[in-house]
């Protein structure tokens, strides 16, 4: 993970501003809720997951690409710019001529080597305002606007970026210079971009909004190009916010037409169920509409969803009603719920069928469809096909499985092994990661990794080193980390699918009714007999509880 991590597991407390390790005693709703799920039962399963859970060095390390955030300005007003986010991360090291301040000797930022590791939290922010000689690198304003949301709320945060431009730059005074005007309105408005495209979710917030209104018009008033650039961004803003608001309409829609078809299996004989396979039976297809899926609900994925799904009370602040009004991740928890469904659906398919040979050819299909996710890259469905197949319903089929050629799905177990903290799956992941970064075409840009590994890496990332030192300072290093691991998944989201919808198939995916678990273990016991009475006496309970029979 880096060098902090290898000073505080060696046990290294000669130097306060060297990271503080915290045990693993905090919990956090939204996590425990993720961990109960189907994505993490084959972690479970294979015992793998605790030997993880006592590691904090599960972060990929792969370098995180591009971020490309802009605003028309004329190009005689254009900022210098600083190497890319990709070029900066991969450096692994902060250096201070690149995060150097207006105020050179503010005793409020610590440094080590020339590398940035704490701060005041007031320090900090007066480090994200820009002035007349100075703009934040781009690293640094998507580091701290990332990880500040754990101390402050980005309504407050905005309203004292806000203050201190006004306080600094003497915006409030009507007669103000105006050719002081023209050097740093051009990069406020860079820095208000910046914040709208990376992060258009915090304005989903009235007082976001208002702040941001209220800086834009002081900028503005009287220039008629920074009213228009101001204009632009609001007009961005707001078709990304409407898109969100389509978005979980339709997810909303989704969720109510999918039904547990245990309905239909008490009132229609198995044999007229429709199936994946009378829908798409071409294994390439259907791999490339679960990418659409993916790919689509990877989008929406705010990137401070990823500090919010794991956000703890700060112990310097006070205000309960401050921390209960934190926003819930709720697009990364529904792309978790879209992997358990995944995961449901290849198992409902595969346990519906009454005959074996059926049963047998099932299950030869996903193993298809999954090796086909592995050649785009889209290594969430493929996990949620081999999850699965491996739940316990389907397992226990062992006369189907008798049947089945199970070379290739050997081969793509072998690719998703948990052991070594999954070592042939991050190996895989950063050769895609690779492919992408030097790709000519949206097909071999793909790469959509294990989410919820990835949320483990953050998680444990957080977990594992203090937010706050001793001295009350920010632990910026620590959120230097994690924002190289969330700046890689933004640049993942945004490739857009190349390849053509069939909206039969999508419809059928997404909606189509599966088992629950219950009703998995049931019809899985009508195609296959208990084998003990551990699962006779089982059988029984579910007969007379789902079926209403002795």
């Amino acid at each position: 993970m880096g060098r902090f991590v290898k000073q505080r597991i060696s046990g290294s407390r000669r130097n306060e501003k060297v990271l503080v390790s915290s045990k693993y005693t905090r919990s956090s709703y939204t996590i425990e809720n993720l961990f109960k799920t189907a994505s993490c039962r084959f972690l479970l399963q294979s015992g793998a997951f605790f030997r993880i859970l006592k590691s904090t060095t599960a972060a990929l390390r792969i370098s995180p690409a591009v971020l490309h955030l802009r605003i028309p300005i004329k190009e005689q007003e254009r900022m210098p710019q600083t190497p890319s986010l990709v070029v900066m991360f991969d450096s692994g090291t902060f250096n201070r001529s690149l995060y150097q301040s207006k105020e050179e000797s503010c005793s409020d930022l610590y440094y080590q080597d020339n590398n940035l590791l704490s701060g005041s939290l007031e320090a900090l922010i007066q480090h994200l305002v820009p002035s007349v000689d100075y703009y934040p690198d781009r690293t640094y304003i998507f580091t701290f606007l990332l990880s500040s949301r754990l101390f402050i709320h980005p309504f407050e945060l905005m309203a004292k970026v806000c203050h201190v431009c006004v306080e600094q730059q003497r915006l409030n005074e009507p007669g103000s210079d105006k050719t002081h005007m023209k050097k740093i309105a051009p990069k406020i408005l860079q820095l208000l971009t910046e914040w709208t495209e990376t992060f258009p979710y915090d304005f989903r917030d009235e007082r976001m909004m208002r702040n941001l209104k209220d800086t834009a018009h002081r900028i503005t008033h009287g220039d008629e190009m920074y009213r228009k650039n101001v204009q632009q961004i609001m007009q961005n803003l707001i078709r990304k916010l409407a898109s969100l608001s389509q978005y979980e309409e339709l997810i909303a829609k989704i969720n109510a037409q999918s039904a547990d078809r245990m309905a239909i299996l008490k009132c229609k004989p198995q044999s007229i169920q429709r199936d994946i396979m009378s829908i798409c039976s071409d294994p390439y297809t259907l791999a490339q509409q679960l990418t659409h899926v993916e790919l689509e609900r990877l989008s929406y994925i705010g990137p401070e969803e990823f500090v919010q799904a794991f956000v703890q009370k700060d112990p310097l602040d006070r205000n309960e009603s401050c921390f209960s009004d934190r926003k819930k991740p709720r697009n990364l928890e529904a792309y978790v719920e879209w992997f358990n469904r995944l995961s449901y659906l290849v198992a409902t398919e595969i346990c519906m069928p009454v005959k074996k040979k059926h049963r047998a050819r099932m299950i030869e299909f996903f193993i298809d469809v999954a090796r086909e996710c592995f050649n785009i890259g889209n290594f969430n469905s493929l996990m949620a096909i081999i999850s699965g197949m491996n739940m316990s319903p389907v397992s226990r089929l062992k006369k189907t499985w008798a049947k089945v050629k199970t070379a290739k799905f050997d081969i793509l177990e072998h690719q998703m092994d948990p052991s070594s903290n999954f070592y042939n799956y991050r190996t895989a992941l950063r050769g895609a990661a690779q492919r992408s970064l030097t790709a000519h075409s949206n097909r071999e840009k793909i790469v959509i990794p294990f989410c919820s590994l990835l949320i483990k890496d953050i998680y444990f990332l957080n977990e594992g080193c203090t937010s706050r030192l001793p001295n009350g300072h920010v632990n910026f290093e620590k959120f230097w980390e994690l924002a190289k691991q969330v700046s890689e998944f933004t640049a993942w989201k945004q490739v857009e699918c190349p390849f053509e919808k069939d909206r039969k198939i999508l419809h059928y995916v997404l909606t189509a009714p599966i088992f629950s678990e219950d009703g998995l273990y049931l019809a899985s016991y009508e195609n296959e007999s208990p084998e003990n009475h551990i699962e006779k006496d089982r059988w029984k309970t579910l007969r007379s509880a789902i079926l209403g029979r002795v």
